[in-house]
């Protein structure tokens, strides 16, 4: 098989060169990823690709003189006022640190540690720390509940934890180390195992040689965000894992040695993992770690970073896309953003009009859109320009009218749930024997491109019809007024089952009754009379996990007047669902 040179394949100059190595990705899989790693020079590979020199090889800088800045070279927190710029050197001194102190606490190869932390440095540190010792990391976003976090110690058996607290003392985020079995609501201070972050690191070498891996030992464990049932806790190993995320990155957001790029996401979840931390760290590149929110102190935050680092590649969520529209141009017009060169988000299907702002008012109609479409299970892209083409890295897409599957594998795939061997094989292979089922709908139009549909569980059967709320919500929020929707079914005495459609309206915009018929004709021009909404019910908010997911749960059953809820304790706003009740519609609109 012949591959382009290194320098070529590395750099493709033009759109063919590119959908070149996308074709070979996936016509001759075996080979290609072999060919892979001598484009990651920082890669080792020994016993015929069979061992990795652990993935922290990656993080020897780059130019001697250390100054290249890496992903929280450029740290943004909560306020404006607090930043600083951390080089690779810098990186590495405090990561061989981090994984000095570790040993010091017995944690060894195979080792699990959970991480409970906001988006600091001491994050990156941590987790990059476990990799360079082989202990398996298990990072647990910080805005889940004590409950929760406990949950996921228990699963994944970890005896460390890294947490951080506030102290009226230091009036600072402090770090701390327990050495614990179970963590429950209210763990008081025990001299005999919790430690200082400080007092733990004072006096340690700020050297440490990586842990030699096999390509198919544990890196580390992310548990589902647990919006339905218990969380499973996905199982990703090094190679496979850092190969994919390193090329993805690379190609996707086409990223050069003098891009700065900014991924908004939160290190607790995968995007966070794969394009904050190891795929950017993998290419040697420039990125902004961000602590804070979109809108504090003001509406206009995300741009103000962008013009203050000159951002050149932009990923977001379709949520925060949504929650900025509401604030209109203006906060954009203060700010330079001619930095921007890609737009990049990722998280949920991005709806018409999001899109068209993203691309109109924030690209300024130059930049192209990559929307990103991947699980935590598949470290997969599906990525759409902004003529929506669709490709893959490392796999074909099936032509299958409604369920999402692969045929193939590909390096960055699950290799299981963590404990629960039967679990992985019922949920993503037994449907369909032969292919891993994502658990996704998706048509293909007449152009041969794939669309989307949302999960098949978000599937509706109207009079024998199958309708994806996905669509639904798109045609509503194609209505100006409307600033969010989220469409659920609710039992019908003749058709089986009908919508129930939830919508958060944009700021100054009135919900009566004229915008109720006008809603519902807008989904019948662009679906049909069939998706004809029965119930419509203003939402001035809707319930969300504290990664911008709708929890459809909680809104089946609150347009089925079910009051047994269950576990609320991943909702960032709890308060929401006693608003929706409150103002659920007890007739057909």
């Amino acid at each position: 098989m012949v591959f382009p040179i290194l320098d070529a394949f590395f750099f493709p100059h033009s759109v063919s060169d590119f959908l070149e190595i996308i074709a070979k990705s996936s016509e001759t899989q075996i080979q290609f990823w072999i060919y892979v790693p001598n484009v990651f020079s920082s890669l080792k590979y020994v016993q015929e690709a069979s061992t990795l020199y652990c993935i922290m090889k990656a993080m020897n800088p780059l130019f001697p003189n250390g100054l290249i800045l890496i992903n929280v070279s450029f740290r943004e927190g909560n306020s404006p006022d607090h930043h600083q710029n951390i080089t690779y050197n810098q990186l590495l001194r405090n990561v061989c640190r981090c994984a000095n102190a570790l040993k010091l606490l017995g944690v060894k190869k195979g080792d699990r540690v959970a991480i409970y932390l906001p988006m600091i440095p001491e994050l990156v540190y941590t987790m990059l720390a476990c990799a360079r010792i082989g202990a398996v990391h298990s990072i647990v976003f910080a805005g889940f509940s004590s409950e929760s976090l406990c949950e996921r110690i228990v699963d994944a058996q970890c005896n460390i934890l890294v947490t951080a607290g506030n102290t009226k003392s230091l009036k600072l985020m402090t770090i701390l180390l327990f050495l614990l079995c179970v963590c429950v609501l209210q763990t008081p201070w025990d001299e005999s195992c919790d430690i200082w972050w400080d007092d733990l690191m004072d006096g340690v070498s700020d050297e440490c040689e990586p842990e030699w891996m096999d390509s198919e030992d544990p890196l580390f464990i992310l548990y589902t965000s647990g919006s339905t049932g218990k969380p499973k806790g996905v199982l990703h190993t090094v190679t496979g894992y850092m190969l994919y995320t390193s090329l993805t990155f690379k190609y996707v957001f086409d990223y050069h040695h003098d891009d700065v790029y900014w991924c908004t996401a939160d290190i607790g979840w995968i995007t966070g993992h794969s394009y904050i931390t190891y795929g950017p760290l993998a290419n040697g590149a420039t990125s902004v770690l961000f602590e804070g929110v979109p809108v504090y102190p003001h509406v206009g935050r995300l741009w103000e970073i962008i013009e203050k680092y000159r951002v050149s590649k932009f990923y977001t969520a379709p949520t925060a896309i949504r929650l900025l529209m509401k604030y209109g141009r203006e906060p954009l017009q203060r700010y330079d953003l001619s930095s921007l060169r890609v737009l990049g988000t990722v998280g949920e299907p991005i709806n018409l009009e999001a899109w068209l702002w993203y691309y109109d008012v924030v690209g300024q109609q130059r930049c192209p859109v990559i929307d990103t479409f991947w699980q935590t299970e598949t470290v997969k892209h599906l990525q759409l320009s902004k003529q929506n083409k669709t490709s893959f890295f490392g796999t074909k897409l099936p032509k299958t009218p409604f369920n999402r599957v692969f045929r193939k594998p590909w390096p960055g795939i699950m290799r299981g749930v963590y404990g629960n061997q039967e679990r992985f094989e019922s949920t993503y292979f037994r449907k369909f024997p032969g292919f891993y089922v994502t658990g996704d709908g998706c048509r293909r139009d007449q152009d041969g491109y794939y669309w989307i549909t949302g999960r098949i569980d978000d599937m509706l059967n109207v009079s024998g019809h199958l309708l994806s709320t996905a669509e639904v919500e798109a045609a509503l929020t194609e209505h100006p007024s409307v600033a969010e929707a989220a469409v659920v079914s609710r039992p019908h005495a003749v058709k089986g089952e009908c919508l129930y459609c939830f919508v958060t309206l944009k700021d100054h915009k009135e919900f009566n009754r004229t915008l109720m018929e006008e809603l519902k004709r807008k989904v019948r021009e662009k679906i049909g009379p069939i998706a004809t909404p029965d119930f419509i019910q203003n939402a001035p908010g809707l319930p969300k996990t504290r990664s911008g997911k709708i929890m459809r749960r909680v809104l089946r059953q609150i347009a089925r007047n079910e009051k047994d809820l269950g576990d609320l304790s991943t909702l960032a706003d709890p308060k929401v669902v006693e608003v929706l009740f409150s103002q659920r519609c007890e007739a057909a609109a």
